[in-house]
Formats: C-alpha cells, sequence, structure tokens
C-alpha cells in the first residue's frame, strides 16, 4: 500500500497512521477544527461558550502573543495565541495537540486576560515549567521557556509596548 501524505506537510506516513508522524496532523477523516499543534484563526470562536469565558477577552489582531516551538516533532512551528483561552494537552480537542505519553490529556491552558498572558496547569501528572521552574499559573514574560512533558515552547509576546 502506499504511504499516506499529511494534508498539513505532505510527510508521508504508514498506511493506517492516525496522526503525521512529522507534524501530528490527524490524518484520515477528521474535523477541520482539530489539528497538531495548530490552533483557530477565527476571533470569535470560543467567547462566550460558558460563564467561565466572559472575562476573557481576545488579543486584538497583530497584537497577540505567540509560542515558537524549540523542541518536539515540529521544530520552529510558531503558534499564535488568538484565542482568549488556549488549551494545551494530549487530547485531540486541545487548541494545541501535544502528541506524547509525557503530556497529560488536559495539562495546561493560556489566558489571555488584562493584556497578559497567563499559563496555569490543569493537573498534569508531569507539571508545567517555566524557565525550568515548576508552576501551577504564571504569568508570561517574553522569551520564557515552557517545558511540557517533552515538549519545548518560547513564548513571545506582543511587539506593541503596553500590550501586556
Amino acid at each position: 500500500m502506499a504511504d499516506v501524505p499529511c494534508p498539513r506537510c505532505g510527510h508521508p506516513n504508514p498506511p493506517g497512521s492516525n496522526f503525521c508522524a512529522s507534524c501530528g496532523n490527524p490524518l484520515g477523516r477528521q474535523q477541520d477544527d482539530t489539528a497538531t499543534i495548530s490552533f483557530q484563526v477565527d476571533a470569535e470562536a470560543g467567547r462566550g461558550e460558558s460563564a467561565a469565558d466572559t472575562a476573557l477577552t481576545a488579543p486584538e489582531a497583530g497584537n497577540e502573543g505567540m509560542l515558537v516551538v524549540t523542541r518536539g516533532p515540529n521544530v520552529g512551528a510558531r503558534i499564535p495565541l488568538t484565542q482568549p483561552l488556549v488549551t494545551l494537552g494530549r487530547h485531540p480537542e486541545s487548541a494545541i495537540f501535544l502528541d506524547d505519553v509525557t503530556v497529560s490529556r488536559r495539562h495546561a491552558e493560556i489566558s489571555y486576560t488584562g493584556g497578559r498572558y497567563l499559563i496555569r496547569d490543569v493537573g498534569s501528572l508531569n507539571g508545567t515549567y517555566v524557565n525550568r521552574s515548576r508552576v501551577e499559573q504564571r504569568w508570561l514574560d517574553s522569551d520564557d521557556e515552557l517545558q511540557i512533558g517533552k515538549f519545548k515552547l518560547v513564548f513571545v509576546a506582543p511587539a506593541e509596548p503596553g500590550s501586556r
């Protein structure tokens, strides 16, 4: 049987693979709103879904923070944080899907509130680390290094002064 090319990165994958071995993108029949190390670009998605989300606001277009993957299968990938709440974990419905057993299904979340980004561990087994220190929650500053399981990501703050 022929290899299955990834629709996102073009990497050839063995037949029967559920996820791309290179970028982690779901293969085969998947809904458009699920992807590996990917994100929703629609600024309206996620607003007003629950009472807990009402205090969060989406960052202004072009003024959002970003995560850059420095360790993991998709090194160099840039992930803009365009939503007021971004979930990270091994669950396929996570906004940032990190497919490795060292990552909990629901590992951490990054929220945007008051012009700043806050990372919060949501009960992971292996912990969430910022600059090599385990944290339950912490405000992010530019160039902070996040470690979630074996993945390392660098947070890049918005370019405009006063936006955090």
